[in-house]
């Protein structure tokens, strides 16, 4: 992905703490979780994503604070389309677990399915789905 540096890090702004279960945009509340996220969502400010917003990103460890922001290793992608626009997301922090991985694809299988519900009661008819994660290289010691 070549919105990731060399140093393999990014600095990421949480937007929802771990165990959330409000999403909120810029100005309004999204929507409400009927499960908390299982992990620490936000964005990455200064790098935009196909769709022009900042590019999505998921910290895994401890609950972080709405507003916090760290500079974490990225060590995956989540691939995902979002009304038929590619938004993928990136994994930070410690390099997850297998068991981290697959707890994150069964979160994205199930938020695929409410995304789409949420995009048709929106009007929008665009293919929304889970794609699979991918596990980037690490990056060369420096």
């Amino acid at each position: 992905m070549s919105t990731i540096g060399p140093s393999g890090r990014v600095r990421v702004r949480i937007e929802v703490p771990r165990g959330s279960f409000v999403k909120r945009d810029a100005t309004r509340i999204e929507y409400i979780s009927p499960v908390p996220c299982p992990f620490n969502y936000g964005c990455v400010p200064d790098r935009p994503a196909p769709d022009g917003d900042p590019l999505d990103a998921l910290v895994l460890g401890p609950r972080l604070a709405i507003g916090a922001e760290v500079d974490v290793a990225v060590h995956a992608v989540v691939r995902f389309l979002d009304d038929g626009a590619v938004d993928d997301k990136l994994v930070c922090g410690a390099p997850p677990t297998d068991r981290e991985l697959a707890n994150i694809e069964r979160f994205f299988r199930v938020y695929a399915v409410a995304r789409a519900w949420m995009n048709r009661a929106r009007g929008r008819t665009g293919d929304t789905r889970f794609l699979g994660v991918d596990r980037l290289p690490s990056p060369a010691p420096g």
